[in-house]
Order: C-alpha cells, then structure tokens, then sequence
C-alpha cells in the first residue's frame, strides 16, 4: 500500500526506509547476470561480500553469500568471472543499502569456459603429468632447435631472430602448424611428433602470439597434453603472453611468457658467454699466477736455508766432527794401548820374577841325574855318577868326584 504523507504530516526516515525494505522483500528470489567486480572474505565471518556489475552500463550491486556456498564452486570464484546468481534481493534499513543475498551461483559465457578448463587441470594434475620431477632440463646449447608454428607468423620471426642473435650458429628445424582453429592441436601434435623423432633436434619450442582464452583453446587440449608429457625431448611452451597460461604451459618442461622469452631460453648468448669465458680465464691466471708465487715464496725459503745455501756447509760440519771423533778414537785407543802395554810388562815382571830362569840367573842351577830326576839331596847321588847341572843359559854334563852332606841338614839345625 502506498504511504499517504504530506507536507503537514511527513513520514520519518525509518517508516520510509520499513516501506522500502517491505516492498523489496515482496520481489522475491531472481535471477541475475552480472561480472564479479570484487570479493572480500573477512576473517571469522561466514559471509562473503561480493560487487556483480553490469556488463554494459556502470552500475554495480552488493551481494552477499554463504562460506559454504562460495568455496563449493569450481573452479573457485574470481574478480572478472561472468556469473549468473540466484539470489533474493534484501534492504538494510539501518544502513539504506540494497544487497542481494546469494542462493546459488553458475559460471557462464568465459566463465564456464574457464571452469572446464580447471576442472581438466585438475584432472590431469591428479594423474602427476605436471609434477616439477618429471621437468627436463634444456641443452646448455643445443645442436638443432625445433619450432613448431604457424608459417610466416611474428612469433616466428621472434624465435628465429632473438636466438640468431644470441647465437648465429644456432640451427632451426621447423614444422609448421596451424596455432589456431580446429585443425590446430593435430597439426601441433604431428608437428611435435616429428621433431621428436628428429635425430638432431635437441630441444623443441611450441610459440604462437597473444590471443583470446578461445585462441587459445587448442593449447589446452587433453590429447596435445599427454603427447607432450610423452616425447623424449624437452618441450617449451611459448604460447601467448605474461597473463596467458593455457595447460600446454604447465606440462612442458620449461614455460616461456613469450616467443622472444623462449629464444632466450633455448640458446645462450654469445656475448655473456665470450665475457664468462674471459672471467673464468682471468680468474685462472689469478689462481695460477697466486699458486706459482707461493710455490716460489716457498722455493725461496728453502734455498735461503743454510744447508740449500751451501750444502758443503752440512758436510763441513761433519768433516770437524768425524776428525773430533776419529782424534778421540784414537787418544783413546792409544791410552788403552798403553795401558795393555804396562800391564803386560807387568804381568812379564812378575813371571819373570816366577820363572825358574830367573832364579838360574842369580846363580843358581838344577842339578838332575843320568835319567833325568832332579837331585835333591847328596843321598840320591854316588860319588862317579853322571849328572847334569841346567844353569840360565844351558846345561854342564858332569861326573861326581864326591859326596858332601850338609852338617847342619844332618844334625838337624843348630840351636841359637
């Protein structure tokens, strides 16, 4: 029902804004269309709050939804995405604001596009086709470049000039394909397949130019996916620009943002090359020429020892030393010698002094008869026997006349 109010009897605010809520509330659940301009999700609500805008005029409207509604969507929801909202319209009096409260929510147009595309990601990221172990590295410098794209196209003035550039001996082998349409992911399939049997081709590059997420389309293909997670030889990816990421980028070993970007990847510059190489050799002239001045620092040291010096010095040394040791040896010897020498003289003294000969020499002699006995007394002898008289220097055979005792042996000794 309409309000009746008039300039005697106005409504207040708070009746207007009741009224308004009133009648919002009788419109019921709609369908809207609309591009998501914003999403905020604050910490600790359940509540998402979202801006869908007009896709023509400038107009836009809050809406809001369930946490639960706005993580169940898949591919997830993001600024930009063109949805199609099932949602009942509300007013907040307090605040004046009309808001829609979410019921439901479908992708539409590119939208739906995009979540088929992420659900396929998905899909093929489960099976582990882009997992970062199974990546290739690229040749440092490969002997033939493979490029597979479309005849006489910027892309492939791109890759051709960029890596001449960088490395003028650098050889191409390319297989063209149609980049976009129907016929494209077979022809780049093909295309692939023949450079990855190429004997020579040690890296290949698939580029094509910026485009549309439909251009694109094809480079997000099942069948070209898993025929390049299947070939032996690396495989980068330079399809689009920066923002573009069709599925192609995520299984090929290496992902360039552009044409130009995988010409730099593919080959190395020759100019950074030339200074590395000059810097590598500086550096080993540096390290040589430091080991062979410490090796002749040490050289040096050595020689400057007395005994490198002058080696005759060590032997010098010696010389004095041996003639010490050879005068001791001999003052000692000689001591010894003299020694020996007195104490054999000694000991001939002393048997000398024992000897038998020595008593003959006082005068002395040995008198022994015919057969030899030594006399030792008058009774063994007869007057007219034959004895023998050994004195100091031989022996007087004799014949005794006579016999003569001893007086003092007979009587047996005197008394005083």
């Amino acid at each position: 029902m309409a309000l009746e109010t008039s300039l005697a009897e106005p409504a207040p605010v708070r009746q207007i804004a009741n009224a308004i809520a009133g009648w919002v509330d009788r419109l019921g659940a709609v369908w809207v269309e609309g591009q998501v301009a914003q999403v905020s999700r604050r910490p600790g609500l359940g509540t998402v709050f979202m801006t869908l805008r007009d896709a023509v005029a400038d107009i836009s409207v809050p809406v809001t939804c369930s946490r639960v509604l706005f993580d169940s969507l898949n591919p997830p929801l993001v600024e930009g995405a063109s949805v199609v909202i099932h949602a009942k319209p509300s007013y907040y009096a307090n605040r004046g604001t009309l808001s829609l409260a979410a019921r439901e929510i479908r992708m539409v147009g590119l939208g739906e596009l995009l979540a088929r595309l992420e659900r396929r990601r998905q899909l093929l990221a489960a099976e582990g086709l882009f997992e970062r172990h199974l990546k290739r590295p690229l040749p440092f410098l490969p002997t033939r470049v493979g490029l597979v794209t479309a005849p006489n196209s910027a892309a492939e003035r791109d890759v051709l000039e960029n890596a001449r550039r960088r490395w003028p001996a650098v050889r191409f082998e390319v297989a063209y394909a149609a980049m976009q349409g129907t016929r494209s992911c077979a022809e780049v399939m093909e295309a692939i397949d023949r450079l990855d049997r190429h004997p020579e081709v040690d890296v290949i590059v698939v580029a094509r130019g910026g485009g549309s997420v439909e251009d694109l389309l094809p480079f997000s293909d099942e069948a070209l996916v898993r025929a390049v997670a299947a070939t032996r030889t690396p495989v980068v990816s330079a399809i689009g620009h920066e923002p573009d990421q069709p599925l192609l980028d995520l299984v090929a070993d290496v992902r360039a943002s552009t044409p130009t970007d995988a010409a730099k990847l593919v080959v190395p510059d020759v100019v950074d090359e030339l200074r590395g190489v000059e810097a590598a050799r500086e550096r080993l002239r540096s390290v040589l020429a430091g080991w062979l001045a410490r090796e002749q620092a040490g050289l040096d040291a050595l020689r400057s020892r007395p005994a490198l010096a002058d080696p005759r010095s060590l032997v010098e040394a010696r010389v004095t030393e041996i003639e010490q040791l050879r005068d001791r040896a001999r003052r000692t010897l000689g001591h010894r010698l003299d020694r020996a020498a007195d104490d054999i003289d000694h000991q001939r003294a002393r048997a000398r002094a024992l000897s038998p000969l020595a008593t003959l020499e006082r005068g002395y002699a040995v008198l022994q008869d015919a057969d030899g006995h030594v006399v030792t007394s008058v009774a063994g002898v007869a007057a007219g026997a034959a004895v023998s008289v050994r004195v100091a220097d031989g022996r007087v055979h004799a014949t005794t006349t006579g016999v003569e005792a001893d007086p003092l042996e007979t009587t047996g000794g005197t008394d005083g």
